[in-house]
């Protein structure tokens, strides 16, 4: 069909469609964010590459630092994690790496892997109600309060079923408060976990401390990464317990790999044996 003045630019149309403001590619040319890709390599680490690519921009040493220091303390929690032990099972039934770490991710949802987003989003709550000039305290007790309203008792971010303290936590937040000394970050977000960490301690009369998920919502809000990066960084994290549980399993030829020893019954707790009457 002849193009007329009112035909649409096909190419245009298609440019359009697939706009990015990432990545730029033609033959024998990649530029990633506007950097040529060969002056990358070599020089920048893999968080430096993180942040180029979610935020545009090169990251300073100490942002550097800090979100490497985030993700390598995620990245695996022993194969009783559900999404660990997904990989080790998937891998049994004759999944490919690909698939079976496709099959764990995909159980990074709200339960296991979205602390770290609610947490953040938490912090940024009270963090908005302060620059209202409400007082901190005041912010974390109705915060806290509205949380607890609606989405149960479980406040993200705060005491481990596994873990008195968790190990990571303490160092997190010490790069955290070095970082902060240096200017590298406001420190607010920080200052706001601690409180609700007291907040707890004194309403349980017992401590409740920051575990992962709320140390690597410090770091993520103090970077400023919004909080569904906070679950896709983590995401990225523990892709790598992931594989190396999935490729460790590979190595074992174990077939139809179950969640328990087949010698551990599982307790059948339906109606007792029942027949079909005569004539059904």
């Amino acid at each position: 069909m002849p193009a007329t003045s009112n035909s649409p630019d096909y190419g245009q149309l298609g440019a359009d469609y697939w706009r990015t403001d990432i990545i730029d590619i033609e033959p024998g040319r990649i530029h990633v964010r506007g950097y040529p890709i060969q002056e990358l390599i070599g020089k920048l680490s893999f968080p430096d590459m993180v942040w180029l690519m979610l935020r545009g921009e090169l990251p300073t040493a100490e942002q550097s630092s800090l979100l490497e220091a985030a993700l390598v303390a995620s990245v695996d929690h022993g194969p009783h994690a559900p999404s660990i032990a997904i990989s080790r099972m998937a891998i049994s039934c004759g999944l490919p790496l690909n698939g079976a770490m496709a099959s764990a991710l995909n159980t990074l949802d709200d339960v296991h892997g979205g602390a770290g987003q609610q947490a953040v989003e938490l912090l940024e709550r009270i963090r908005e109600r302060t620059t209202r000039d409400i007082p901190l305290e005041e912010a974390v007790v109705a915060c806290i309060d509205e949380f607890i309203e609606a989405h149960g008792k479980y406040v993200p971010g705060f005491g481990h079923r596994f873990h008195p303290v968790d190990p990571r936590a303490g160092k997190l937040l010490e790069m955290v408060d070095d970082a902060r000394a240096s200017g590298a970050v406001p420190g607010d977000y920080a200052r706001i976990a601690r409180a609700i960490e007291a907040l707890l301690a004194a309403r349980k009369g017992k401590p409740i401390p920051m575990n992962i998920d709320g140390a690597t919502a410090v770091i993520y809000a103090e970077l400023g990464f919004a909080p569904e990066l906070a679950r896709g960084i983590f995401c990225l994290s523990r892709a790598v317990g992931i594989l190396s549980h999935a490729w460790e399993q590979r190595g074992r030829g174990e077939r139809n790999k179950g969640p328990m020893p087949r010698q551990m019954p599982y307790r059948y707790t339906g109606p007792a044996t029942r027949h079909l009457e005569h004539g059904q």
